[in-house]
């Protein structure tokens, strides 16, 4: 490895100091997938869903601390604040307006724990053809009620 020289010195004053996996910082909410322990998209969040896989994982991981994205209403955020008070874990919202991602909130640790499967399932929404049939459904609804009179 070389020694720094005047050149890196400047480099680093104008751009800052160099990050490892930025695209996986900006994913994850300025952290890495390797010290993820729970993650829920906005989606899930704004249902509440994962809500007793958080708290079962806030049991097991004391030191966490809980990241939420800060693009998320905060009326969305504040149950998932409040678990973690009780819990005792940090929380922390993270709002960065250059990017945009699916992560709603972020359970961590400070190391990597290396965990395959972070996400949290739920239930999936209904298939194309379930959805098929209910806009046949409301179209046929909508046309009765708008019927134009002979």
């Amino acid at each position: 490895m070389k020694k720094p020289d005047v050149e890196d010195y400047l480099q680093e004053g104008i751009y800052g100091s160099r990050e490892t996996k930025p695209s996986e910082r900006k994913r994850f909410l300025g952290t890495l997938r390797e010290r993820i322990v729970l993650m829920l998209t906005k989606a899930q969040v704004m249902q509440e869903a994962g809500m007793d896989e958080l708290s079962q994982q806030m049991r097991e991981h004391k030191d966490a601390k809980l990241l939420l994205n800060g693009k998320v209403s905060y009326q969305f955020r504040k149950p998932y604040s409040r678990l973690a008070d009780q819990y005792g874990i940090h929380t922390t919202s993270v709002s960065d307006q250059e990017t945009d991602t699916d992560v709603g909130v972020l359970l961590v640790v400070d190391y990597p724990i290396e965990k395959e499967k972070i996400e949290v399932e739920t239930n999936e929404p209904p298939s194309s053809e379930e959805e098929s049939q209910e806009d046949k459904g409301l179209k046929r609804i909508l046309k009765s009620l708008f019927k134009t009179p002979k």
